[in-house]
């Protein structure tokens, strides 16, 4: 697996993209960056490669020790909000030096194939209906309380419990999830990046943006589409008369 840099972002919101041949093509807004490398991880001292980056600023005030200390080592100015780790591959650890400042029109161009990672809206506690897709109970007569319900959980003597995963009312959402395969479709000023397609979480969520790791290759400009011309025989041989027919002898 080829791991590729990343940056973290705030998802503000979605929009429209119209390319030439009028279609739409729905975006994720993304504020990308910029970003401050914090630390390194080698594989010699940690086991494995990675960069550290921080992300927007808060009150020097709310540090711990060992906070306020990291930041005296990385040189910065202000305390980072978050902290986040993007895994490299160990040679291209040493391109990026401890306080350098990276942007989005650095790390990524139009046509990338980018991955997001986020953390999906919370929907409180849900049943199985909401949860799991289940049909319920009929809503007929002689159904009495048991519309929404999941039915029958349990095996009798054998195995005489509940089998662990069964599919059950609970919380829903507020977790980890990745879409993959996601494609940049412009890069602004200011940091301001496209991406096609939705994101996890929902506005003023944080985010993080890195390249894919699947190297696939996608286009978001539709093709051309030639029209093919008809093979009916009867509109053929119409369309080969010309002029007005022979007279009769």
């Amino acid at each position: 697996m080829s791991f590729k840099m990343g940056l973290l972002a705030r998802k503000l919101g979605m929009t429209q993209v119209f390319h030439e041949d009028g279609t739409a093509l729905g975006c994720t807004v993304l504020q990308v960056g910029p970003c401050i490398v914090t630390a390194t991880r080698t594989p010699e001292k940690h086991g494995y490669a990675a960069v550290q980056l921080a992300f927007e600023a808060k009150p020097v005030r709310t540090l711990s020790r060992p906070e306020a200390g990291q930041m005296k080592k990385a040189g910065l100015e202000q305390a980072p909000r978050f902290l986040r780790e993007v895994r490299l591959n160990a040679p291209e650890v040493s391109k990026y030096e401890i306080g350098k400042v990276l942007k989005a029109e650095e790390v990524f161009k139009p046509g990338d194939v980018v991955d997001v990672v986020g953390v999906t809206k919370g929907k409180g506690y849900q049943g199985v209906m909401k949860k799991h897709k289940m049909g319920g109970d009929s809503a007929t007569h002689g159904t009495h309380e048991f519309f929404r319900h999941g039915g029958s959980i349990g095996c009798r003597l054998t195995p005489g419990r509940v089998h662990k995963g069964k599919r059950m009312s609970g919380l829903m959402g507020n977790v980890k999830c990745t879409s993959s395969d996601l494609v940049i479709v412009k890069v602004l000023a200011e940091g301001v990046v496209l991406v096609k397609g939705a994101v996890p979480g929902g506005p003023n969520g944080l985010v993080l943006l890195k390249g894919s790791t699947k190297d696939v290759k996608k286009y978001i400009v539709p093709q051309a589409i030639k029209e093919v011309e008809s093979k009916n025989p009867m509109k053929a041989s119409k369309k080969g008369q010309t002029g007005a027919a022979p007279a009769k002898k």
